[in-house]
């Protein structure tokens, strides 16, 4: 259970600083702060976790593991129940802080940091256009994960490489969709907050499993022996 529970602190962590920062210090910290507070909440993790778990907190890593080989089916299951766990668990957490400050008006007008598009979007993006996006950001981010921690002797940089990678992904795609590149950390504000965000929520759980699959896949061909 030890692995298990790592990702779900994990996950927790993660959400709740990368979504807090944006639900709570958006208009102060900028994109670029948002990008860091998700990127740092990895970086971390990484060194607190990674060996223990490997460090996914987020299911588009670990099915891009799973496809690489690198974890059974049981446990890529298990990874994505914990990682949504801990994902709806720094929600509510981030939720109770922010009712607590009558002046942020409720967790519901902070928008918990949710990805959306179309109106949801600073940009308007269309669902197609958000799809899109949120697979190449996904396989960029995926696949710079399966890179970095194929070999153990990049054990000591691993974090802070994946960490600014995922900095410089929301970079991006804030402006965009919000940036999901994980399933769980947009299933948790959308769970809260019903309504639109939920209604909108299958694009994000759906284009990072399909960026990740191209990552792992592509990764596996490109790392094979016989490639």
């Amino acid at each position: 259970m030890k692995k298990y529970i790592a990702e779900l602190i994990g996950t927790m962590v993660l959400v709740l600083f990368g979504c807090g920062s944006a639900a709570i210090a958006g208009q102060v910290l900028g994109n670029l702060g948002i990008a860091m507070a998700f990127g740092l909440s990895i970086v971390a993790m990484a060194y607190v976790i990674g060996d223990i778990s490997g460090c996914h907190i987020n299911p588009a890593v670990s099915i891009g593991m799973w496809i690489d080989g690198r974890m059974e089916a049981k446990d890529l299951i298990l990874y994505i129940i914990f990682q949504c766990i801990g994902a709806i668990i720094g929600i509510a957490l981030l939720a109770v802080i922010i009712n607590s400050a009558p002046s942020l008006g409720g967790y519901a007008a902070t928008g918990l940091g949710q990805n959306g598009f179309g109106s949801a979007s600073s940009v308007g993006l269309s669902v197609v256009g958000a799809i899109i996006v949120e697979i190449i950001l996904t396989f960029v981010f995926v696949f710079t994960v399966l890179g970095v921690t194929k070999k153990a002797e990049n054990s000591a940089v691993a974090g802070i490489v994946i960490g600014l990678t995922l900095a410089f992904v929301h970079i991006m795609g804030i402006p965009l969709t919000g940036t999901s590149v994980n399933p769980a950390r947009s299933l948790a504000p959308a769970l809260f907050l019903g309504g639109q965000a939920l209604q909108q929520v299958w694009v994000f759980i759906l284009a990072p499993i399909v960026g990740a699959v191209i990552a792992g896949l592509l990764y596996k061909g490109l790392s094979s022996e016989d490639a």
